[in-house]
C-alpha cells in the first residue's frame, strides 16, 4: 500500500475509533460532573474534568488525523504526518494545565482556604461506572493504535486510561471519606492530577521526540539491520537513519554490495532491500537506499580523483603516442569501465576489433600497452579484455 493509500486508511479507522470514545467520554463527563456536584465529592468532579478533556481530544485526534491524511504536494513532499505530532504536543500541554489546575483547587482546601466536600455512595457509583467504560475503551482503542502504529491513537488511548485509574482514585477517597477522613477526597483529587500530569509528560516526550527527528528504538533498528543483510548481494549496511511521521515511519541507509557488479545490479539488490523491507515493516513508507562499491563510513574517494571524460582522454592521448596504440584507434576502438575504490581508479579497458588477425597482434603487446597507460594516466591498475 502506497503511503497516500495507507493514510486515508489510517484516517477512517482512528476517525470510527475515536468516535466511539467520544460518546463514552461524553455521557461520563455528564455523569461525573452532575454526580459529583450531587455527592459532593472534589476529587469525581475532578475526574469529570479530566473526561471533558478527554471528549476535548478526541476532536482534536479526528481533526489531526484528517489533515495528516492529505496527500504530499510540492510545499510538503514528505506529506502532512506532523500534523498528528503537533496535536499530539498540544494535547500534552492541555493536559498538563488541567493536572495543575485540579492540584492547585485540592492543595488549597486542604489548607484550608476551600471547604471540604463530604460525598457519599453516589460518588462511588459513577466512579466505578467510568472504570469499566474507560477500561474498555483504553483496550479497544490501544489495540487500533498498534496495529496501525499510531502516537496519536496511542496517546488518545492513554487518556482513557488514565481516565480509568484516576476513576479508582476517586472510589478510594470517597471512601476514605466515608471512613472518618474528611480530606481523603481532596487527596484523591491530587492523585488525580498527579496521573493526568505524568500521561501528559509521557505523550509530550513522545511528540517531541517526533518532531526532532528520533530514531527508531535499538530493538527495532537490529530487526530492520538484520533484515537488510538477509538480502542476496548485501555485503554490509551503515548510516542506517529512521524518523517517525505519524503514524509512518522513514528510513534511509548505505548497502555495501561488490564493487565489480554492474549498475543495474547494484540497483536491482536496492529493490529488493526496499521490498524486503517494505514487507517486514509495515508502517515504513519510505525508504531511500544509497549503493556503495565499498564502506565510505570508513573509507571515502579523495574529490580530485578523475571523472571518466579526464581519464578516457588521457587513455587516447597515451595510445596515440605509441605505435600499436596509434594502430588500434585507427583499426578499431575501445571502451572503459572503471572502477573508484580504495581512493584509486582501476580500469578495464575493452578493446573492438574488426578480425581475429588483428586481435592476435594486439594481445602480444596487451601487458606493455597495460604497464604503458598506468604510467601516464592517473589509473592505479588497468586489464585489457578483448571483444568482436
Amino acid at each position: 500500500m502506497d503511503r497516500a493509500s495507507r493514510s486515508a486508511s489510517d484516517y477512517r479507522i482512528i476517525r470510527n475509533v475515536t468516535v466511539v470514545g467520544s460518546v463514552v467520554d461524553a455521557l461520563l463527563a455528564l455523569g461525573k460532573l452532575t454526580g459529583g456536584i450531587a455527592a459532593q465529592s472534589q476529587a469525581l468532579i475532578a475526574d469529570g474534568i479530566h473526561s471533558v478533556s478527554d471528549l476535548a481530544t478526541d476532536f482534536l485526534v479526528i481533526l489531526a488525523a484528517r489533515h495528516s491524511s492529505h496527500e504530499a504536494d510540492s510545499e510538503h513532499p514528505y506529506g502532512h504526518g506532523r500534523i498528528q505530532a503537533i496535536a499530539t504536543a498540544l494535547l500534552a500541554v492541555s493536559l498538563a494545565a488541567i493536572a495543575l489546575g485540579i492540584a492547585w483547587d485540592a492543595l488549597s482546601r486542604l489548607r484550608g482556604l476551600g471547604e471540604l466536600m463530604a460525598p457519599g455512595w453516589l460518588a462511588v457509583a459513577v466512579a466505578a461506572i467510568s472504570v469499566v467504560a474507560k477500561e474498555a475503551v483504553y483496550q479497544y482503542t490501544i489495540r487500533v493504535s498498534r496495529k496501525l502504529e499510531s502516537n496519536l491513537l496511542q496517546a488518545n488511548a492513554w487518556h482513557s486510561r488514565t481516565d480509568a485509574l484516576s476513576s479508582l482514585i476517586v472510589i478510594a477517597g470517597v471512601l476514605g471519606v466515608m471512613l472518618g477522613f474528611p480530606w481523603a477526597d481532596a487527596i484523591g483529587a491530587v492523585g488525580v492530577a498527579v496521573i493526568i500530569l505524568y500521561a501528559a509528560f509521557k505523550i509530550g516526550r513522545e511528540a517531541f521526540d517526533e518532531l526532532i527527528d528520533t530514531g527508531l528504538d535499538p530493538n527495532t533498528l537490529t530487526l530492520m539491520r538484520e533484515t537488510i543483510l538477509s538480502v542476496p548481494g548485501v555485503i554490509d549496511v551503515h548510516e542506517l537513519r529512521t524518523r517517525r511521521m505519524g503514524s509512518q515511519l522513514l528510513a534511509d541507509m548505505h548497502i555495501h554490495v561488490n564493487p565489480l557488479i554492474s549498475v543495474s545490479e547494484g540497483h536491482h539488490i536496492g529493490d529488493r532491500v526496499m521490498l524486503v523491507l517494505g514487507e517486514k515493516f509495515k508502517a515504513l513508507t519510505d525508504i531511500v537506499v544509497h549503493i556503495d562499491p565499498e564502506d565510505d563510513f570508513e573509507m571515502s574517494n579523495p574529490e580530485e580523483l578523475p571523472l571518466r571524460s579526464d581519464i578516457e582522454q588521457a587513455v587516447r592521448k597515451t595510445l596515440a603516442a605509441t605505435d600499436v596504440g596509434a594502430w588500434l584507434l585507427q583499426t578499431g576502438d575501445f571502451s572503459l569501465v572503471l572502477h573508484y575504490i580504495g581512493g584509486a581508479v582501476t580500469a578495464e579497458v575493452i578493446i573492438s576489433l574488426p578480425s581475429a588477425e588483428s586481435r592476435k597482434v594486439m594481445e602480444s603487446e596487451s601487458t606493455a600497452l597495460a604497464k604503458t597507460i598506468v604510467e601516464e594516466t592517473s589509473l592505479s591498475g588497468v586489464r585489457i579484455l578483448y571483444q568482436g
